[in-house]
C-alpha cells in the first residue's frame, strides 16, 4: 500500500450527521454553563458593534473549540463537524469568531481577565477545586493551609507583523511574552490562577515609558524594588513590603506628571495633582497581597 499522487488535491471532512467526534464537550460545557462563563462574559465584556454581539455564546464557542484541540480560528470549524450542531446550540462559523477577536482591544484583554477570575472562583464552589482530598494523612491535613505558587514565563507564538505587543525574544519565534501564575495545594493538581503579559510586553504594546504618567510609573518601581529584594535573598514578607512601598511611591509621583500615553493625554495639565488610576491599579496588587493573602505563624512559617 502507498499514498496516492494526487493526496494533496483530496479533501477531507467529517460530515456523518449521527457521529460526533468530540462528545467529551457536553460534560465540559455543561460544567461551564453552570459556572456562568456566558452570562459572566456577557457581563463583562463590551466589544463595540455588532462584532461584539453575544459575547457570552462567543466566548463560549471558543472555550469549547480549544477544549477539542482547535489552536487557530480555522481550527474552530471542528464544532461544525459531524452531529454536534444536534448537540449545541449557536456554534458560530471561525470567520464570525476570528472578526470578533480582532476586534478586542487590550482593555477588552483585561474585561477576559475579570471573567477568568470569576469563573475560577465559580468552578471552585462546584467541584471543590482547590479542596483537600478526603484521604489525606495527618501530616497532609497539618499543610492543607499551604499553596505552592509558581510564578514563570511562556512566549505563545502569534504569526502577523500588526500582532501588537509580539516580538521575537529568547524562543526565536514572533510570540507574545506572557508570566502564568500556577497554584497547587497538598490535595490538587496545578491550577492556572492568573495570566499577565510582561512588564516589557506591556511597554511595548503602549509605547509608555516611566514618566509617561501611566501605570508603568508603579509597575517599573515595583520591579526594581522586587528584583532588589530576590538578590538581598529577603523574606516573603519583606519582599512585598519594599515592592509595596515602591509601588505606592511610583503612584504618588503621578500627580506631579503631565500624561504622554494614555486616556490622560487629552485633558493633558487638567490632570496634573491628580494620581493615574492605572498606576494606584498597579499600586494596590503589592499592598493586598501584603495585607490579605499572607501572614505569618508564630514559628516565623510563611502561609498562604
Amino acid at each position: 500500500m502507498r499514498l496516492s499522487h494526487t493526496l494533496g488535491r483530496i479533501s477531507t471532512v467529517f460530515d456523518d450527521p449521527n457521529l460526533v467526534a468530540s462528545a467529551g464537550l457536553v460534560p465540559v460545557m455543561g460544567l461551564a454553563q453552570e459556572a456562568g462563563l456566558e452570562v459572566l462574559a456577557r457581563q463583562h465584556l463590551s466589544v463595540p458593534d455588532d462584532k461584539g454581539a453575544n459575547a457570552g455564546l462567543k466566548v463560549a464557542s471558543l472555550v469549547a473549540g480549544m477544549v477539542a484541540g482547535a489552536d487557530s480560528i480555522d481550527d474552530m470549524a471542528l464544532l461544525r463537524h459531524g452531529g454536534i450542531g444536534r448537540l449545541f446550540a449557536a456554534v458560530y462559523a471561525p470567520s464570525t469568531m476570528g472578526s470578533f477577536l480582532r476586534a478586542f482591544a487590550f482593555g477588552h484583554v483585561r474585561q477576559l481577565d475579570a471573567v477568568a477570575s470569576r469563573f475560577l472562583l465559580a468552578l471552585t464552589e462546584l467541584t471543590g477545586l482547590g479542596t483537600t482530598k478526603p484521604t489525606q494523612t495527618p501530616a497532609d491535613a497539618e499543610r492543607s493551609g499551604l499553596a505552592f505558587v509558581d510564578v514563570d514565563d511562556t512566549v505563545i507564538e502569534v504569526h502577523g507583523h500588526a500582532k501588537q505587543g509580539a516580538g521575537f525574544g529568547y524562543t526565536k519565534v514572533r510570540g507574545l511574552n506572557a508570566l502564568l501564575d500556577t497554584a497547587t495545594t497538598p490535595g490538587t493538581a496545578p491550577v492556572i490562577v492568573a495570566q499577565r503579559l510582561r512588564r516589557e510586553t506591556i511597554k511595548k504594546l503602549g509605547g509608555a515609558r516611566v514618566g509617561d504618567n501611566t501605570m508603568i510609573d508603579a509597575l517599573e518601581a515595583a520591579s526594581t524594588a522586587l528584583s532588589a529584594s530576590a538578590a538581598e535573598d529577603s523574606s516573603l514578607i519583606e519582599a512585598l513590603e519594599a515592592t509595596a512601598a515602591a509601588a505606592l511611591v511610583g503612584a504618588e509621583l503621578t500627580s506631579d506628571l503631565v500624561a504622554a500615553r494614555g486616556r490622560a493625554t487629552y485633558v493633558r495639565e487638567l490632570a496634573r495633582g491628580v494620581l493615574d488610576p492605572g498606576a494606584v491599579t498597579i499600586a494596590l496588587f503589592p499592598c493586598r497581597r501584603d495585607r490579605l493573602w499572607f501572614d505569618v505563624d508564630p514559628p516565623g512559617r510563611t502561609r498562604v
